[in-house]
């Protein structure tokens, strides 16, 4: 059987208003982005691993750490509001028409999951080579019930459910994205669709705790701590089931 090509992309763009120069800040004694790229460069199903960046500088300490990073972002790819959906096709055209180069999947690993391990890429593999999914991708468990406050912070039940009781066990377990851990997209759906989250997309769950994003300080401090004791909290986790 022919092996499929699987190409790693990790968007880091330059731009962080709440933590400055995010992608390259030291996270326990190495730049935060070493740690996803190191775990695509570890898993052997990963053919490629390239940074998808508009920073010269991410794109040194990328290159240290063993990707590749053959293009810089385009400017009018890289603001505010700029898509990583629109990013990544325009890499895969160029690697297209430069190189011939065209991967049967992408796995898209964020910088900010400094907590994803290698097993959940793996686990999500499987679930894309099990079933007719096009997307996989992580979710993590969280409370049922979600509330908005309006302006006068009036709380307001936004999902409304058939379950009248307010006992959490009356509701359907709920799940939030935590795609900054995973997502595996088959090529050919991704660029039909020009979407991440295809028509068929199915999930892994992950544990809560390590399912940290980081997106201001209050989160890296805590992921710092959550990474230094991960082991000794996985441990005690155990003991409860």
């Amino acid at each position: 059987m022919e092996r499929k090509k699987i190409l790693a992309i990790i968007p880091a763009r330059l731009g962080s208003k709440r933590i400055r120069n995010k992608n390259i800040r030291d996270f326990l004694g190495k730049p935060l982005i070493a740690y996803a790229i190191l775990q695509a460069k570890k898993n052997r199903m990963i053919n490629r691993t390239i940074v998808d960046t508009d920073s010269p500088k991410i794109a040194e300490v990328a290159r240290r750490y063993g990707a590749e990073v053959p293009y810089l972002r385009p400017k009018n790819l890289a603001g505010d509001k700029a898509q990583v959906v629109d990013a990544i096709i325009h890499l895969l055209k160029r690697l297209k028409n430069d190189e011939g180069y065209e991967p049967d999947y992408i796995i898209i690993l964020q910088t900010t999951s400094p907590l994803r391990e290698e097993k959940d890429i793996r686990d999500c593999w499987d679930l894309m080579r099990r079933t007719d999914a096009t997307t996989v991708l992580t979710v993590a468990p969280t409370h049922p019930r979600l509330y908005y406050l309006d302006n006068e912070q009036n709380i307001i039940l936004a999902n409304k459910m058939t379950a009248k009781s307010t006992n959490v066990q009356a509701w359907r377990e709920a799940y939030l994205l935590n795609g900054c851990f995973v997502y595996i997209v088959k090529t050919s759906a991704f660029l039909k669709e020009k979407a991440v989250i295809t028509k068929k997309t199915k999930a892994v769950i992950c544990p809560k705790w390590r399912s940290v994003d980081l997106d201001t300080p209050e989160e890296w401090v805590m992921a710092e701590v959550l990474y230094k004791n991960k082991r000794e909290i996985e441990k005690k986790i155990k003991k409860f089931t």
